[in-house]
């Protein structure tokens, strides 16, 4: 893989995991309630779900090229667009987190039951499926083998996704004050809708 491309897709993958969304508020309430430690074991069944999320999502796609390739012109416009449509939506965000805290507090779970909670919420997410199958294909070269390629995004996904996991947890209290304030959100939104936005218009021009 070119070294420009591996820098777009980690650039535009920390800032679209860094956003407020619902595995990053569920860390951060987790982090609030009981504890860093604990919540390891809530991320350890995100980032397996993520995963899951990950693979599914590009051999599915990956597949249906191989049998159409005619098609695939027509999915890198379907891919820039709805990325297009996700930059705008966090443009034009009234800077609000995705979902309120309270639903996430679960101060005496185990940790079986904290790992399916991250679990279950990394993959009943639709948006991150279809965040994936428009995000990845582009970011793989047909002329090269897939296992190699996959491992590489896979691998930096998992690693961004938990540095993210890790910041929110750790910075709870601190985070939950600065995510109050709409003027943060917003920045920190826009900022991301605008790279959504820009490797949306690279999908459809490359």
């Amino acid at each position: 893989m070119e070294t420009s491309a591996l820098t777009l897709f980690i650039a535009t993958f920390f800032l679209v995991s860094a956003t407020p969304g619902m595995c990053m508020t569920l860390s951060m309430s987790l982090g609030m309630t009981i504890g860093l430690r604990r919540t390891l074991w809530m991320m350890g069944g995100e980032l397996v779900g993520v995963g899951m999320v990950v693979i599914f999502a590009v051999i599915g796609v990956a597949t249906f090229m191989l049998q159409y390739p005619d098609f695939f012109q027509i999915f890198k416009y379907m891919g820039g667009a709805y990325l297009g449509y996700l930059g705008l939506q966090l443009w034009t965000s009234k800077g609000r987190l995705a979902i309120s805290h309270g639903e996430t507090e679960a101060p005496r779970a185990s940790p079986a039951e904290l790992a399916y909670q991250g679990f279950i919420t990394a993959i009943a997410n639709p948006k991150g499926w279809a965040f994936f199958i428009a995000l990845l294909p582009p970011f793989i070269d047909q002329q090269l083998p897939l296992a190699p390629q996959m491992s590489i995004l896979l691998s930096l996904i998992l690693i961004i996704e938990f540095i993210c996991l890790i910041l929110y947890a750790a910075g709870g209290k601190v985070l939950s004050h600065l995510l109050q304030k709409r003027a943060n959100v917003k920045l920190i939104n826009r900022l991301a809708g605008l790279l959504m936005l820009c490797v949306g218009l690279w999908l459809v021009l490359g």
